[in-house]
C-alpha cells in the first residue's frame, strides 16, 4: 500500500458544519456509507469527536428515527425514517422522467415488459416499470417489493458485496421458498452470484413466480457500486433462457443510457448549469 493510500486510512471521516443540523447531516453521511453495524467507541475512533458529543448526536438521530439500536444495546444500525427516505428519494428523483424514456424504448423493442429496480435492505424495489401491451403479463407496479435471493436483479446487487456482507444480509434475512426453483441454501445461492460475476447479467427462471423469466445486468456506475439495475420480464411461455440471451445487446444500450442521464444529471448538479 502507497503513502497516499495510508495517509487517506489515516485521516478521521469529516464532521464538517456551521449549525448541529449541519453536523448531524455530515455524521448521516459517515454512517450511510457503512456496511455493518457500529458502535459509539468506533465512531470515535473514525471520527476523532469526543465522546460525549457523539453520544448526544448518536441520541438525536435515533429519536428522530434515523438509527435505531440493535438488541445488544450497543450497535446502531440505519432506522426506518432514513430508509423510506433514500426510498423516496429513489422513486422520485429528477432524472425519474429521462430514464422512464429509456424504460418505454426498450420495451417497444424487445416487447415485453421492463423494470428499473434498487436495493432495500434485503430486497428489490421497483423505482419504475413500462408494461408490455401484450394481454398475458405480470403486474409488479413501482413501489412493488420482491425478495434479492430469488430475482435477478437481486443477484446482482448480491454479486458486487464482499462475500461477509452478502452472508451476513442472506443469514439473517429468510430464505423464503416461493417456487420449486427458489434457492433458499446459501452455499447454491454463493454457487449461482459467481456465475452472475462471470456472466455480467442474472437471471430468474421461475424462482419468485411460477411461470416468470427475468433477466437483468446493472446499470454502470463510475468509480463504485451500482444500486441500480434494469430487467425484462415475460412469461416463460414468450421468454425462454436462449431468447432472453438475444435480448442481452439492448438490455446493455438501455442500461448504458440510464447511466449517462446519471452522469450528466450529477455533473449539472456540482456546476450549477
Amino acid at each position: 500500500m502507497d503513502k497516499s493510500a495510508l495517509k487517506l486510512l489515516s485521516e478521521p471521516a469529516r464532521i464538517d458544519g456551521e449549525t448541529p443540523a449541519l453536523r448531524l447531516f455530515a455524521l448521516l453521511e459517515v454512517i450511510a456509507g457503512k456496511n455493518q453495524f457500529f458502535s459509539l467507541q468506533s465512531l470515535v475512533e473514525e471520527t476523532g469527536l469526543p465522546k460525549p458529543t457523539l453520544h448526544r448526536m448518536l441520541q438525536q438521530l435515533e429519536s428522530a428515527g434515523m438509527l435505531q439500536r440493535e438488541s445488544d444495546g450497543r450497535h446502531y444500525g440505519t432506522g426506518l425514517r432514513l430508509r423510506r427516505l433514500a426510498e423516496d428519494l429513489l422513486l422520485n428523483n429528477t432524472v425519474h422522467g429521462a430514464r422512464h424514456a429509456v424504460l418505454r424504448k426498450l420495451v417497444e423493442e424487445v416487447g415485453e415488459s421492463c423494470n428499473i429496480t434498487a436495493l432495500s435492505g434485503s430486497e428489490v424495489l421497483y423505482l419504475d416499470r413500462v408494461e408490455t401491451p401484450a394481454p398475458l403479463r405480470f403486474y409488479l407496479h413501482p413501489g412493488s417489493r420482491v425478495p434479492a435471493h430469488c430475482s435477478a436483479s437481486g443477484k446482482l446487487f448480491l454479486s458486487q458485496m464482499a462475500p461477509s456482507q452478502r452472508r451476513r444480509l442472506l443469514e439473517h434475512a429468510p430464505l423464503e421458498q416461493y417456487t420449486a426453483r427458489t434457492l433458499i441454501d446459501i452455499d447454491a445461492l454463493e454457487h449461482e452470484i459467481e456465475k452472475v460475476k462471470r456472466d455480467g447479467h442474472a437471471v430468474d427462471n421461475e424462482e419468485f413466480l411460477p411461470g416468470l423469466f427475468c433477466i437483468a445486468m446493472l446499470v454502470p456506475r463510475s468509480g463504485g457500486r451500482s444500486n441500480l439495475g434494469i430487467a425484462i420480464q415475460a412469461p416463460v411461455m414468450r421468454l425462454s433462457p436462449d431468447k432472453a440471451i438475444q435480448f442481452l445487446p439492448a438490455l446493455q444500450r438501455a442500461a448504458t443510457a440510464i447511466a449517462a442521464i446519471d452522469a450528466e444529471a450529477i455533473s449539472t448538479d456540482r456546476t450549477g448549469t
